[in-house]
């Protein structure tokens, strides 16, 4: 078991300084001086290198990518080239905005797959399984912006029950919070709750024809109370496997969502700063990201472990 822990901490660390070197190469090839673009097209080349010196693009790209990356493990994540603000506070202000849309997002998802994809598994030979298999396949079709779209012209424009963007701190106006974070959350929510949906009823329907569930059903127990008690712990390992994959593609996804739904995130600062072209600030961000996706997958592994005890077995 600590083998095994120890054997996923290895490769979560490993990816780490590889997408890191990653991310650095990317933003070096990208054409155009930062220093130059910050003071403008009338600088003059001495106040461009002095500006490179200010910033550090003077130095070796090895020894840039070593303090970039110092910086992160000290959670130091520079200046901004543009407006010389701090950059790791408004990285922390709009992730946590992201997180928060995030998670409503994924809760509401699994509140829709789980029972649906389950019940979907269940009656898979009658009408109403059919039926919401079509509407779940119609699910998966539809982008999130466009769910986003589709939304506030119905709830927003013509019913006028819900503000159709915007963002309030909950401790400001818990009400209009909850009201402005509903449509941005369904819209992810609802795409993902129709992609995971799928992967339920999958799963429960593979758990359905194993035969330690067909003699459950011998000794008296329910179908329903068969799969409860024996089947849905065997159903939740590629189950988890997704989730943690969706979890990922929500927080790419909430860059776009927050974009239609005026959402100061951090896909809102990733693209307001690539228009700018502080390519410091992208650099940070999209590392962040790339640091939140490793890390959901790190746990995933982990919960594997938790769940499925044929893993721990084969780890001693």
């Amino acid at each position: 078991m600590l083998l095994r822990i120890a054997e996923r901490t290895a490769v979560f660390l490993v990816s780490l300084g590889v997408s890191s070197a990653l991310v650095f190469g990317f933003m070096v090839l990208l054409p155009g001086d930062p220093a130059r673009v910050a003071l403008g097209i009338n600088a003059t080349e001495v106040d461009v290198a002095r500006l490179r010196a200010e910033f550090g693009l003077d130095r070796p790209l090895g020894e840039q990518y070593l303090s970039w990356t110092g910086g992160l493990v000290r959670a130091d994540l520079g200046t901004s080239y543009i407006s010389r603000a701090e950059i790791g506070p408004q990285i922390a202000d709009r992730l946590q905005v992201s997180l928060i849309l995030v998670a409503a997002s994924m809760i509401i998802a699994v509140l829709l797959a789980l029972p649906f994809g389950t019940l979907m598994a269940v009656h898979h030979r009658r009408a109403s399984g059919v039926v919401l298999s079509a509407i779940s396949q119609v699910g998966v079709a539809v982008p999130a912006f466009l769910a986003g779209i589709l939304l506030i012209s119905v709830f927003a424009v013509h019913l006028r029950w819900l503000p159709s963007g915007g963002w309030t701190p909950p401790a400001y106006d818990p009400g209009l919070f909850l009201r402005q974070l509903l449509l941005p959350a369904l819209s992810l929510g609802l795409v993902q709750g129709a992609v995971l949906t799928r992967y339920v009823r999958s799963a429960v329907l593979e758990v359905l024809r194993e035969d330690f569930l067909r003699t459950a059903r011998a000794k008296g127990l329910t179908p329903l109370r068969a799969l409860v008690r024996h089947g849905l712990r065997n159903a939740a390992v590629p189950v988890v496997t997704v989730l943690g994959l969706q979890l990922a593609t929500l927080l790419v996804g909430a860059v776009v969502i927050e974009r239609v739904f005026v959402i100061p995130g951090l896909g809102s600062l990733l693209l307001d700063n690539v228009g700018n072209r502080d390519l410091i600030v992208v650099q940070d961000v999209v590392m962040v990201l790339v640091v939140a996706v490793l890390l959901v997958n790190f746990v995933v592994d982990l919960l594997y472990l938790a769940i499925d005890p044929r893993l721990r077995t084969a780890s001693r």
